[in-house]
Parts: C-alpha cells; structure tokens; sequence
C-alpha cells in the first residue's frame, strides 16, 4: 500500500465521519423542530387554559415516544448511506485495481 493510497483512505474516513456526524445533527434538529412546532401549535390554538395545559401534558407524554421513531427513522436511512458509501467504495477500489 503506498502513501497515496494511505493519504486516500485517511481523507475517505474524515469524510465518512463528517457525513455521519450531519446526519446526527439532522436528526437531532428534526426531533427538536418537531417538538417546537407541537408545543406552538397547542399555545397558539384557540383553547382555554385549562385546554391548553391538558394538551401540552399529553403532548409531553407523546415526545418521547416521537421522538425514539424520529431516532429510529434515523438510524435506518444513516445505515442505507453507510451500505450505498460502502458499495460505491467497493466498486471505486474495483475501477483502480482494473486500472493498475
């Protein structure tokens, strides 16, 4: 393996871990957008008080639950990138073997 090909695989890792890393974010500013926007559009609503406190009390008690299907649609698709990254490295590497 020569210093290219190490120089190469070093800056493929920096990359991968940037990808994975906006990835989290992403799903991080989702779930908290999601929650966000439940929250002002149960205070914003035309209700009463007394509506509107029942309303956010079971919204609290739906964001957890919300929030692990967020995390879990999450994981699914950062794990179909991982398997796309992983054959297009795998048929890139196949296109430089064939070239040497």
């Amino acid at each position: 393996m020569s210093i290219m090909d190490l120089i190469e695989k070093g800056k493929k890792n920096r990359q991968k871990k940037v990808r994975e890393k906006v990835l989290k974010n992403v799903a991080i500013g989702a779930a908290i957008g999601t929650t966000i926007g439940a929250v002002a559009g149960v205070l914003l609503a035309p209700k009463s008080g007394k509506e509107n406190r029942e309303d956010v009390i079971k919204a609290a008690k739906e964001l957890p639950e919300k929030a692990k299907e967020i995390v879990e649609k999450t994981k699914i698709k950062v794990e179909e990138v991982r398997e796309k990254i992983k054959e297009k490295q795998a048929k890139v590497a196949e296109e430089q073997e064939v070239q040497v």
